[in-house]
């Protein structure tokens, strides 16, 4: 049986990151990834923040193949064909040490594995790992599908992504609810790079995305989103398992429900599909995050449940949890101690940096839209309504329009009801 240091079971942006901390070290490392080549399992909305990858490989964007970095940000709220927008314009964020981009993971994970390679981590592709190996209480290795399969190793890293097989094997998490994940479908959609600048109001090589709420996802917990890439658009909707199951909606009619609302059906205008994914992602939260380690055994990215969602941020919380990950590992590995307590120092780390503060502000946030479903439902009716009321000139004077918008207001939600919504917002938001 070959044996290493470190194994990382996984090739996305967590598990790579690991895998480079590790090997920058000294540590004998290997990544195994089930897909042809790192990228080709991985999906997710398609925007990579600067910090947390800057932190992973120094200056990235200078070789990195990413699409647009990204200027401006825009929050759009739908009900029916009606949207409200909201936006944040920076143009110096074109500019480094900037702030996001818009990347094509199928290019940025082979970039990524690549950097990998040159710090010295063997990559095996095409291979399932099936289970861990122990001695005792200590994770030593993993078994593998192939022949012969068997790797020992001194640590591993479960980075396997939100299908957490390995992880309820070893004792460290549930099997997954439809209540803490959600299903994720997008398309990659064809048009010349002048027309997205000029849709998008954008100067060449800027970049811009759109979240949507509200009827975006016909009312269901989640999100529809647009990022402009180079001379694409990526565009999809997320949304909870558990109410899409419910309401007998599939991944793909919730996209063709989006992609039929007047404004996104501008922006798609002579576009031609050239991709189609769909995928899991949590949305568990912090009291969903699993038991983090276990004598030489540490678990990072979405295998974790690191994933805020009210700031679309998942691949930081990532690649960070992956970094410190590495470090753990390799620190404990030289000092000759792989024990729990060894590993603890990973969730300590991982405590003291934003990854799982974020979480933990944010750790009622779920639970409150979950018992509140009518707030993606009356709120983008009302908000519409509202504006619409006010912005309409037709010789009605304004106080008796204030009147009408109130009015409109209490039809759809009582005060009682008003005060009982902002009040759990405030709670939630502590």
């Amino acid at each position: 049986m070959e044996n290493f240091d470190v194994i990382v079971i996984g090739g996305g942006p967590a598990g790579l990151s690991a895998a480079i901390s590790a090997a920058q070290v000294g540590m004998k490392t290997v990544v195994i990834e089930r897909g042809d080549y790192p990228g080709t399992k991985n999906v997710m909305g398609g925007i990579l923040y600067t910090k947390a990858t800057d932190m992973v490989v120094p200056e990235f964007w200078k070789e990195a193949p990413l699409e647009r970095p990204i200027i401006e940000q825009r929050i759009a709220m739908l009900n029916g064909d009606e949207s409200i927008m909201a936006a944040y314009r920076d143009p110096a964020w074109a500019s480094e040490p900037y702030n996001a981009h818009s990347i094509l993971r199928v290019k940025f994970d082979r970039w990524l594995a690549l950097q990998a390679e040159k710090a010295g981590v063997m990559i095996i592709t095409e291979t399932l790992v099936e289970n861990l190996l122990y001695k005792g209480d200590n994770v030593v290795g993993v078994r593998t599908g192939r022949a012969e399969g068997d790797l020992g190793a001194k640590v591993v890293i479960l980075a396997e992504g939100v299908n957490n097989f390995l992880a309820v094997k070893a004792g460290l998490a549930k099997p997954l609810k439809a209540e803490s994940v959600a299903i994720t479908v997008k398309e990659i959609i064809a048009l010349p790079k002048e027309t997205i600048e000029d849709r998008f109001c954008l100067d060449e090589g800027q970049g811009a995305t759109i979240e949507l709420y509200g009827d975006s996802t016909a009312g269901m917990m989640g999100v529809g989103f647009i990022y402009t890439n180079k001379d694409s658009i990526s565009i999809g909707v997320g949304a909870i398992l558990a109410p899409l199951i419910h309401n007998n909606w599939t991944p793909n009619d919730l996209l063709e429900y989006l992609k039929s609302k007047p404004y996104v059906k501008r922006l798609l205008h002579g576009g031609e599909t050239k991709e189609y994914l769909s995928h899991l992602i949590p949305e568990g939260g912090y009291t969903q995050v699993p038991k983090l380690h276990r004598q030489g055994l540490l678990v990072v990215g979405d295998t974790a449940m690191l994933m805020n969602s009210l700031n679309r941020e998942g691949s930081n919380l990532a690649m960070i949890s992956g970094k410190i990950a590495g470090e753990v590992a390799a620190e404990s590995i030289k000092a000759d101690d792989v024990s729990d307590q060894a590993m603890m120092v990973y969730e300590t780390r991982l405590r003291d940096s934003f990854v799982l503060k974020d979480l933990h502000h944010y750790r009622h946030m779920g639970k409150f839209f979950e018992n509140n479903p009518h707030l993606l439902r009356a709120y983008p009716k009302i908000f519409s309504n509202a504006v619409k009321l006010y912005l309409t000139a037709d010789g009605t004077p304004k106080k008796e329009r204030q009147k009408e918008i109130m009015k409109m207001v209490l039809q759809n939600r009582s005060i009682g009801g008003l005060t009982k919504d902002i009040y759990g917002a405030w709670r939630a938001l502590l």
